[in-house]
């Protein structure tokens, strides 16, 4: 991938597990490659001249056999990625409406304490 994209991202994790990838979504076979030629390609200006210390971009994972040469794979991913966003809103509706009920729940005798300081204001 062009590392010198503005639109490129990576991201380390504390178990070393690392992301490499467009924040277009413009990269189909990320993480090792972006497409030839990228109509959204920007140099990042932030950072021209400017020398890395040792928090570089780790390098890709090895290339698996077949990324670039059968464009099924990219379409299978792009398949896996739409399943996961299709579930994304409904599943947080669902954390946020857990959360609410267990903070409405946790009042305890907030709602009692409240009750009788509503006139001492």
């Amino acid at each position: 991938m062009r590392e010198g994209c503005k639109f490129f991202e990576s991201r380390t994790y504390p178990n070393g597990d690392a992301v490499r990838k467009c924040d277009l979504d413009l990269a189909p076979e990320a993480p090792w490659r972006c497409p030839e030629p990228c109509s959204a390609y920007q140099p990042r200006l932030a950072d021209v001249n400017w020398s890395h210390g040792s928090l570089v971009t780790p390098p890709p994972p090895p290339e698996p056999e077949g990324v670039g040469e059968d464009p099924s794979i990219a379409a299978l991913l792009d398949e896996a990625e739409d399943i996961i966003n299709s579930v994304v809103d409904s599943t947080r509706a669902e954390v946020d409406a857990e959360a609410q009920s267990k903070s409405a729940g946790s009042r305890g005798f907030g709602g009692i304490k409240k009750f009788f300081n509503r006139g001492k204001n």
